[in-house]
Order: structure tokens, then sequence, then C-alpha cells
């Protein structure tokens, strides 16, 4: 560690990772322990770096203490997949790894990847190894680095997107760790190192960084990686048809903690310009930075949005110039219009590409939809790619003239929807997975938002505003993985069936909302916001959108920055 970041007070976390050996710990003792389904406390912290969380069944959690059972333990594991393109064959590994080693589903994520629930301790190691077999890993998509780069989905800006999807891949790639312990663990690569002090992380260090962070690419006039909820943001630059380069934007995050008004949700901003060849050196010395100067005492106040608003953007922007050798270029100008998903078929460069609506982003079978099995059987006959949108939907990409009519028979013979028939609310939804395997929820959020959207739906049809984009998220507790205070409707868990209701963010993802009503059931839910609707639906300018009448109406304040969050 550097003198920098030497601090008296360090977090149990900073001391496991000091003591891990670069991330190796007692992770294979523990996974060959057959005695319980679990693994150590500071394992399971290790083990988020090699992109798994240790869970349980919370809905039966009760039952089995009652039974005098442990916890019915059991491991997520989040694949590294960066600006969310997928192979058929890789779909298909996942799909099968699903039914054999998890809970039947796959979970599409806000950040452009599968998440497989429900593996048991003693096939940790044969899912990673079917991964890594069709060039899949889970490397680093959780733990104290940076994880999934996240990319604009949009397929049909095809020589742009590609060129941007590229970069994008180098990103992920060249971020990231790099001690063996990944390899050595799950993969049965030859342990060459035994003493720590004989591996170096040139860019993380032994102790890597002291919180999570996130980068993104987005492609104007799309928005759909949510840029400013990104610790680091590159804004393509499209002059002429040609990318010029990227506005960088730093400091961005969600999460924030009930009652510590010392954390709060905070937009990045932007501090400069670069060239398409300087975007991975810009990344790597603001990734440093935040290695150097992060707070590794208190890790609710870790991020890098706390760093930088301790200090200041001028401080940020002068210590890269410094580490780069070279100062950033002046911000170009760019425009958002959303940052939704656009649904159906869309041609572009003599191929075709279907977005789905995937509900909160769950692959699953049931009774009456079939959407799990339809996906395979498509994925058995697709010659192009899939793709993962921020919004937790699903792309079925770069489908061949000749290819379509089979794929679009297999979509009506499964009943697959583009969701066009849906509200416009619904199909700007978005719920992190909460109950039953998070371990951090307090309240419901993927299992609910359907239900309460569908009781909102009789109010948007009642006021006739149907069709009008609303953007509306839900998370089960603070930590905010559905981005909600980006939602112009949001709900935050606080506890069972109650929900902290906030308004006002902007359908662009440029404003954050505001806490209207706290702690609040679904009654109280309903009753608050169907004046709002109907006054909306009366009174609305053309083209305004709903967080920005709420705004204008006098129902909360505008919320630019985090630091007016509570205020």
């Amino acid at each position: 560690m550097t003198k920098k970041t030497l601090q008296e007070n360090l977090s149990g976390m900073e001391k496991i990772k000091d003591e891990s050996n670069y991330l190796r710990g007692s992770l294979v003792e523990s996974f060959a322990d057959p005695i319980t389904a679990s693994i150590p406390d500071a394992d399971t912290k290790l083990l988020k770096f090699h992109g798994s969380y240790m869970q349980d069944d919370r809905d039966i959690r009760q039952e089995r203490k009652q039974q005098k059972l442990e916890p019915a333990y059991q491991f997520m594991v989040r694949v590294r997949l960066p600006g969310g393109v997928s192979t058929p064959e890789q779909w298909l590994v996942m799909d099968d790894l699903s039914d054999n080693y998890g809970n039947g589903t796959l979970k599409l994520t806000t950040r452009q990847t599968f998440q497989l629930h429900g593996v048991l301790k003693w096939n940790m190691k044969k899912s990673i190894q079917a991964m890594d077999r069709v060039l899949m890993d889970s490397i680093a998509a959780c733990g104290d680095v940076n994880r999934n780069v996240m990319c604009n989905a949009n397929p049909y800006q095809s020589d742009i997107h590609a060129e941007v999807y590229g970069l994008a891949r180098k990103l992920s790639d060249d971020l990231l760790p790099r001690t063996k312990a990944y390899h050595e663990i799950w993969l049965d690569e030859e342990k060459v190192l035994d003493r720590k002090e004989e591996e170096i992380e040139p860019m993380y260090g032994p102790h890597y960084l002291p919180r999570k962070f996130k980068i993104g690419v987005a492609v104007p006039p799309s928005n759909d990686v949510d840029i400013f909820s990104q610790d680091l943001g590159f804004i393509a630059i499209i002059e002429e048809g040609k990318l010029q380069g990227f506005n960088v934007a730093v400091g961005g995050g969600m999460g924030m903690t009930h009652g510590d008004t010392n954390t709060y949700p905070q937009l990045s901003r932007v501090i400069g310009f670069c060239a398409p060849d300087q975007i991975v050196e810009v990344a790597e010395k603001i990734i440093t930075i935040q290695r150097d100067y992060g707070n590794r005492s208190e890790r609710k106040n870790a991020r890098f949005k706390y760093t930088i608003d301790s200090r200041g953007l001028d401080w940020v922007k002068s210590e890269l110039n410094t580490r780069l050798g070279w100062d950033l270029a002046e911000e170009r100008t760019y425009h958002f219009d959303h940052n939704g998903d656009r649904y159906g078929w869309v041609k572009g460069d003599g191929k075709w590409h279907l977005t789905l609506f995937i509900q909160n982003g769950r692959i699953v079978d049931t009774e009456d939809y079939k959407l799990k099995t339809g996906l395979r059987e498509i994925a058995k006959a697709h010659n192009g790619d899939f793709r993962l949108t921020p919004n937790q939907n699903l792309i079925i990409a770069n489908v061949t003239e000749e290819k379509r009519s089979e794929i679009e028979d297999l979509v009506e013979q499964y009943g697959l929807t583009d969701g066009k028939k849906n509200s416009a609310l619904r199909q700007n939804s978005m719920a992190c997975v909460a109950f039953p395997t998070c371990g951090l929820a307090m309240a419901e959020a993927e299992r609910y938002l359907p239900s309460l959207i569908d009781k909102i739906e009789v109010i948007v049809d009642e006021a006739g505003i149907r069709d009008e984009e609303i953007v509306i998220r839900m998370s089960g507790c603070p930590n905010s993985c559905s981005r909600p205070t980006l939602g112009e409707i949001a709900f935050i868990g606080k506890g069972p069936g109650k929900y902290n209701m906030y308004l006002g963010a902007g359908f662009v993802g440029d404003r954050l909302s505001k806490l209207y009503r706290e702690n609040i059931g679904e009654e109280e839910i309903l009753q608050s916001l169907k004046p709002i609707l109907f006054n909306y639906a009366k009174e609305k300018e053309e083209k305004e959108h709903f967080g920005d009448y709420v705004i204008r109406a006098g129902y909360v304040k505008e919320v630019r920055s985090g630091l007016d969050f509570h205020s």
C-alpha cells in the first residue's frame, strides 16, 4: 500500500485483502470442506473478486432454523461479459448450467451480464469450468476492482457500435486483476507462486481498490448505460459519422445507507475529452487515483464519488493530468434522448435485430409463458449474437435476411413478446433481484414490481397516459442495483412491504430523484401516485416528461447533485 493509502483504522475488509495472498485466502480448503454448504466469512468476501456471492434461500430460512438445519446456502455466479454481447453457444451453456446446477432460471442484470442463482458449493467449480470452455469467466465481476464494463447495446449503429464495443472489451481485459488466483482455484492451473511477495498487481497493488469501481461507455443519443451512474463514464462523440473520441465523466454511484446523510447517490460530471486510443490510459490513471486516495477506513464512504466530493472536481482533474503527463481536452457537445430500449425489429447494416421485453431480466419458463425454452430454441438456430441490455432486456442481434423468418416462427411459436402491448410504464420498468436470494434485501423488488405496475396501469389507463413513457424502478435495499434514484418514479425498500418513494429523475438519466414519501406500503403508494398522474395527464406541456413535470408542479425539488439529495 502506498503512503497515500495508509490509514490508522483500516476496515476489516482491508485486513482480509492484506492477508489473502492476492485473493487466494483459504478458498481451496473451504470449497473442499464436505461438512457444511457454506464457507467462512473472510472467504465469502474474497469470493466476490472471483465473481460470486454466497447467499441462502431466505424464503425457508426460518423453517430450516426450526428444523435445526443450517440455512439453505447457495452461490450466485456473475459472468464478466463486456458490453453484454454473448454468442449463441455461450447462451446455451448458461441455459444448461441454470438447469443442471442452478435454480432453473437465468438473470439478465442491470450491468449487461448473466447471473446464475442457486449453485451449490459442490457445483461451483464445475460451473466455472463449463463457462471457461466457451470463453466466459467471472473474474472481477464483483469485488473491489473494476467490474463488468457496460456499453451501449444498440447494434444497428453497426460501424460505430463495433468500434465502441471493441474499446469496451479492451477496457475490460486491460483492467483485470493480474493475480493467478482465479485460474489456480477454479481452472486447476498449476500454482507457480507460493509467496505473495513474489506476485505483483501493477495497477491495483496488493490491496486492490477501497470499493467497487464501475465503468460504462455510452453512444448518444442513447444513454441506456446510465452513464452518470458510473464511477467512470466515456461518452462517445460522433461527428460526420465517425468516432472522434470520448467525453470523460467521473464520480457517479447510486448506493447509499438509509438514515446516514453522509451517504448519497451521485451523478458523474464531465471533466474533459480524450481520443479513442487514450481511453485505457485515462481509465488506468483514474483507477490509481481512487486506489491511492479512496477511503479505506469506512466502506460506506469508500466509493470514488466520495473521494471526489471530499477533494473537489478541480483536484481530480489536476491529479489526472499530472499522472497522464498531458491534459484532457475540452469536453465536446453531445445530446441524449432516452435511457430505455427500443423494442421490436430494426434493420441496420443489412442485418435484423429484435429487442424482446424481459420483465426484470428473469429468464424462466412458467405454465403460460415458455420464455426460457423459446430462447433456447432460438439460440440453437441463431447464427448472430445476443445483446443483454442495461435495462435487463434482450436483443437477438445480427439476424440475416435468410434466418429472420425462422427466428420469427420461433418467436411466434413460444409467444415471445417485444413488450409493445405493455404500457409504456412497464416497458420502462426495472427491478433488482432482492428476495429470496439477496442477503441485503429489506423488501421485495423483482417479485413485487410487476404486480404493483398492474395496479398503477389501472391509474394511467384511466388518466389516458398509457403510452407516456415513464421510467419506474424498484430496489429491495439502498445499495440500488437497479439504479432507482435515476427513475422518474422510484421505490427503495425499507422493510417488508415498505418503501421510500422518490420522484423527479431525468428521463435521460441526467438528474436524481427526490424523496417524496417515506416508509409507505402499497395502499399509500397508489393513493399518493393517483392524483399526481391525473394532474400530469391534465397539465403536462407538450413533450414534457413526468420527472420534469413533478418538479415544475412543486411535488419535489430538482436534484442535480447528490450533495443536495438529503436537503
